[in-house]
């Protein structure tokens, strides 16, 4: 069960990111997560919704560049050295991280994103450990 995350690429201008939040919010997408890595020229944008096709459309159609990956959403429980314990299991079955960003939905401990190389071998790891995934229908 992996949640589709709209990753968007986007010039590190003033005003840009409102640009793109008020064409999401005109089109009637609802944002439920939002991360934001910079360089000096560009950021990438990563978006949770629960329409990701409907907003890559929308984003696609004003002139963004935008696609959907699959990431693991997870519930870290909120405990000291929970997400060493998460990141060591998926580091000891030599599957690659490639970023992580905190989550902004309600419930209990720290919901995560977590892209990796190989999701449904980091799931199926998880899920066998007793951690929490979550799926698309679990972020309205």
């Amino acid at each position: 069960m992996f949640v589709k995350q709209i990753s968007v690429f986007l010039e590190n201008t003033e005003g840009r990111l409102e640009e793109l939040l008020k064409i999401l919010a005109q089109g009637g997408v609802n944002l439920l997560s939002a991360s934001l890595a910079d360089t000096m020229e560009y950021g990438v944008l990563r978006l949770l919704s629960n329409e990701p096709e409907k907003a890559k459309q929308i984003l696609k159609d004003a002139g963004f560049a935008a696609r959907i990956d699959e990431v693991i959403a997870v519930v870290v429980p909120d405990a000291v050295g929970s997400l060493a314990k998460v990141i060591g299991m998926i580091h000891a079955a030599d599957i690659n991280i490639s970023y992580i960003y905190g989550l902004s939905i309600d419930g209990e401990g720290a919901p995560i994103a977590i892209k990796t190389n190989d999701n449904a071998k980091a799931e199926k790891l998880l899920n066998a450990a007793g951690v929490k995934t979550l799926g698309m229908e679990d972020l309205v």
